[in-house]
């Protein structure tokens, strides 16, 4: 679980293995909403590159990390 402060930057992340949730804050006219990109980093050759096509053995990961970052959303919607 990471946080960011770079206005590019997810404002909080959550990774099991190579699956990642990024939540992300964004200004609109109510106020912020936030939004959750999952991903999966796999390596092609020398470069690592994302993705989000994932393998059955991957779906419990990417439900967990869904969990955490809508867990994390009402947290801070909540205060």
């Amino acid at each position: 679980m990471t946080n960011a402060t770079n206005n590019n930057a997810p404002i909080q992340s959550f990774r099991i293995g190579s699956v990642r949730a990024a939540v992300w804050a964004k200004q609109g006219e109510n106020g912020t909403f936030h939004s959750v990109t999952i991903t999966r980093t796999y390596k092609d050759g020398e470069t690592y590159k994302d993705t989000n096509s994932y393998s059955h053995l991957e779906l419990l990961a990417v439900a967990r990390v869904a969990e955490q970052a809508a867990r994390y959303i009402e947290t801070l919607e909540a205060a």
